[in-house]
């Protein structure tokens, strides 16, 4: 008899047939403490409905296929004629259209809306992160469409709607739509007012041509397009359609497809307007940026919840192999050095869902106080998750060894994946500047962020010695900008440091203070105190999965 070389012992079972939203106290127990009693259960029902969908089996496999099988883009028809069409995969349709049926695209018309949409989009991101893309500019389009009455009117209830058509057909004609961004040119990128691309105004109220490019643009086969461009009043805000009231099709040159380092399952491109690109103002000529900053602030909180996301499935993918896979005598996640390793990362990423969370907060609760606290809070928060995102999952990567170097484990792609959320919406630099400008100029902003860290003093000594050091750096402005990455940084753990101090079991609390406020820790993750409760971390952050027999 030939002998068996091929018996398969030691490797864990795969993560599959888990719910995402239950196994997360992080997130559960801040949806616990930002949703109205009234509505909790409600809630709870439908993030539990969507975190068991994307922890199966079916979720998993169509994130692979959609990655695996990127968008192609269609220039013309078979007959010559233009079409300009980006043609996706079926998995990519069926992720998609779930999420929008869960009212992933839609945090403004129901009671806790951001909370249960940020929890929501946090929980789905981690099936497959590329699709998000759609998701956040549709939903983000909304604030920006509310500065011209007629046309919110028009496309709000499409863009909030639960129903999913990829077709591209006049919008009365439709259930629901999606909506993409166009701002960044090819000479400016984040100083959009160096735009070129120019709007004259046709004879009918509100209606212009475009003529110029775009570098950037998102969501490309969505049906409209928030657009700026260069009015005879100046840098305006535009929303131009896919698809004219006619049924013609917009002339919308869909250039090329970007060759991304990641999120390939979703299409990014560079377009064209060729002088009868039409199009309908949204707001008033020369307060383009003005108009579109709510659609920025909005998808900047898109960036921290996706990489809390990212980061949070990186970790449950290397908390369950250390639970499973054995070495040198006993399971990895009971050796002391893996146990500080994986307690590191579920510490970065708590905080980072717990931050996510407290934004979102913010944004239901719509008070002037809030809006002075997101003001600040949501480039500081922007600027921090994103930036830590790839570091964790790098190390995440690793503690599956050479296995998680492989593509079939999934962290290659959400190592990939990881830098996007940094750069989009503006990268690190960027957030810092909007920082420093808001501190400027804003001192309500300011105000509105102390007390919101100030509710936490006294509860750690840490922590209150790195409110003191945040304060005396505000208090010096000399050369300030060059030393901004390094306030925001701080202000950015403070926050989160007086987050968790207030909300999070002791064990976290203590271990995030001492490590990020209390400089007792290393430059790399797994550097921990060793005196800390790691060992209730780790339980804490591991996924529940249903034991096999």
């Amino acid at each position: 008899m030939a002998a068996t070389t091929h018996t398969v012992t030691n490797q864990p079972p795969p993560l599959v047939g888990y719910d995402v939203f239950a196994g997360d106290p992080a997130l559960t127990e801040g949806i616990t403490r930002y949703v109205a009693d009234s509505r909790l259960d409600e809630v709870r029902e439908e993030l539990g409905r969507l975190g068991q969908a994307a922890g199966s089996a079916h979720a998993q496999r169509w994130g692979e296929q959609a990655n695996t099988h990127p968008p192609v883009l269609r220039t013309h028809d078979r007959y010559g004629h233009r079409i300009d069409e980006v043609e996706f995969h079926p998995a990519w349709h069926r992720l998609l259209g779930h999420a929008v049926s869960a009212g992933l695209t839609d945090a403004w018309s129901r009671p806790d809306g951001h909370v249960r949409r940020t929890a929501g989009f946090l929980v789905w991101t981690q099936a497959e992160a590329g699709h998000g893309c759609p998701l956040s500019m549709t939903h983000a389009a909304v604030p920006a469409l509310r500065a011209e009455p007629e046309l919110a009117a028009e496309w709000e209830p499409l863009l909030t709607s639960r129903i999913y058509e990829r077709e591209l057909r006049p919008v009365a004609e439709k259930g629901g739509a999606l909506a993409g961004m166009a701002m960044t040119e090819k000479q400016g990128g984040s100083d959009v007012r160096s735009n070129t691309t120019r709007a004259e105004p046709l004879a009918a109220p509100g209606e212009y041509v475009l003529t110029g490019h775009k570098w950037f643009c998102s969501a490309p086969m969505s049906d409209a397009f928030v657009v700026l461009a260069q009015a005879p009043g100046g840098l305006t805000c535009f929303l131009l359609p896919r698809v004219l009231p006619d049924g013609s099709r917009n002339a919308f040159r869909i250039q090329r497809l970007k060759d991304k380092l990641g999120n390939r399952s979703n299409a990014s491109a560079e377009v064209e307007f060729d002088g009868q690109s039409w199009a309908r103002r949204v707001g008033e000529e020369g307060r383009g940026v003005a108009t579109i900053i709510e659609m920025v602030a909005a998808t900047r909180l898109d960036c921290v919840s996706a990489s809390a996301a990212v980061m949070r499935q990186a970790v449950t993918q290397a908390l369950h192999h250390a639970a499973y896979r054995e070495a040198f005598g006993d399971r990895l996640i009971d050796k002391p050095l893996m146990r500080n390793v994986l307690a590191d990362l579920a510490l970065e990423s708590e905080a980072a869902t717990t931050l996510a969370l407290r934004l979102a907060a913010a944004y239901d609760g719509g008070t002037e106080r809030d809006r002075h606290f997101l003001r600040l809070a949501v480039p500081t928060a922007k600027y921090w998750v994103t930036k830590r995102c790839t570091p964790a999952v790098a190390e995440a990567l690793e503690c599956l060894g050479g296995n998680g170097y492989v593509e079939e484990s999934g962290l290659p792609r959400l190592l990939r994946e990881a830098p996007l959320n940094s750069i989009w919406e503006g990268s690190g630099n960027v957030q810092a500047l909007d920082v420093l400008r808001a501190l400027r100029r804003e001192p309500d902003a300011l105000n509105a962020f102390l007390t919101e860290i100030g509710t936490a003093r006294g509860a750690d000594h840490r922590l209150d010695r790195a409110i003191r050091g945040m304060l005396t750096e505000l208090a010096d402005l000399e050369g300030i900008e060059a030393r901004a990455r390094r306030l925001v940084e701080r202000m950015a753990l403070v926050l989160q440091g007086s987050l968790l101090v207030r909300h999070a079991p002791p064990e976290v609390a203590d271990a995030f203070c001492a490590s990020r406020l209390g400089g007792d820790a290393g430059a790399a993750f797994g550097t921990l105190p060793h005196t800390l409760d790691l060992a209730a971390i780790v339980a804490r952050a591991r996924p529940v999965v249903e034991e096999e027999g």
